[in-house]
């Protein structure tokens, strides 16, 4: 299926590894010029080369610093130039017990997953609108659909930033600007591999077997994988998904239990 996206240009952001990086490569394979940022330069430059090496003929800029500050947003909005396609991520806030977080972890939780999507949103909402062409796709998580107890702040930044842009996206769907947001489950990503491992040492399982364990309960009998989240990305970023907007796509391989 021809996406109907190539030439356009896309800033995605936290996109060195994990499912940025696969929502990166995806839009590269579609003819997409991309410019990726990431905190950590070496990785980031890696990385833009693998993307480079998968689609010979693409743009792919880098800018290494903290996307969830005014000076990381603007490097990254000054180096990216028109864009067409904003693909929002930052890293989720720490586990823990909300009695433990003071006003600083909050403003911190809500500052990288809540306010940084929306101010890149307000950065670049009305050159798409003059164009008359526009996609944003908000990398949230699975618990904005059910609320992952030990993630509170996750829960409450991430809930916000989708109550927001679920008013939004109907504002802007007439100039032909769609707003979604993608929320995943367990993904086999280094943040997930460092939590099992971590869970592993805890309850004394070897690690291959906690693995196995936790993959087996989730329906499809395993964890997702960067490449196949960023394809679904790339849909909804299309000239296909043009109908398609204030929706949470959810990608858990059937482990939320809801009908609805």
């Amino acid at each position: 299926m021809d996406l109907g996206i190539k030439g356009r240009n896309a800033l995605v952001c936290a996109a060195s590894k994990g499912l940025g990086y696969g929502c990166a490569l995806a839009l590269a394979k579609e003819g997409v010029d991309i410019t990726i940022t990431a905190r950590g330069k070496d990785v980031l430059e890696e990385t833009a080369a693998r993307i480079r090496a998968a689609a010979p003929g693409v743009s792919v800029k880098t800018v290494a610093g903290d996307i969830t500050t005014a000076q990381g947003r603007a490097d990254a909005l000054g180096i990216a130039g028109k864009v067409d396609i904003l693909v929002n991520n930052a890293g989720g806030p720490p586990p823990g017990d909300f009695r433990d977080w003071d006003r600083d972890a909050w403003i911190k939780a809500l500052d990288a997953n809540m306010l940084t999507p929306i101010e890149l949103i307000k950065a670049t909402l009305d050159g798409m609108i003059a164009q008359k062409w526009g996609r944003v796709v908000n990398i949230t998580s699975s618990s904005v659909k059910a609320p992952i107890g030990i993630l509170g702040l996750s829960n409450g930044a991430r809930s916000g930033l989708t109550g927001f842009v679920a008013g939004l996206a109907r504002q802007v769907a007439p100039q032909g600007v769609t707003i979604n947001g993608l929320l995943p489950g367990r993904f086999l990503t280094d943040r997930l591999k460092t939590t099992i491992g971590a869970q592993s040492k805890k309850s004394g399982d070897e690690l291959q077997a906690e693995f196995a364990r936790q993959a087996a309960t989730i329906p499809a009998g395993r964890f997702g994988t960067a490449e196949e989240f960023g394809e679904v990305c790339a849909f909804l970023c299309s000239e296909r998904a043009a109908y398609m907007t204030g929706q949470n796509v959810l990608l858990d391989g059937g482990a939320y239990p809801g009908t609805y």
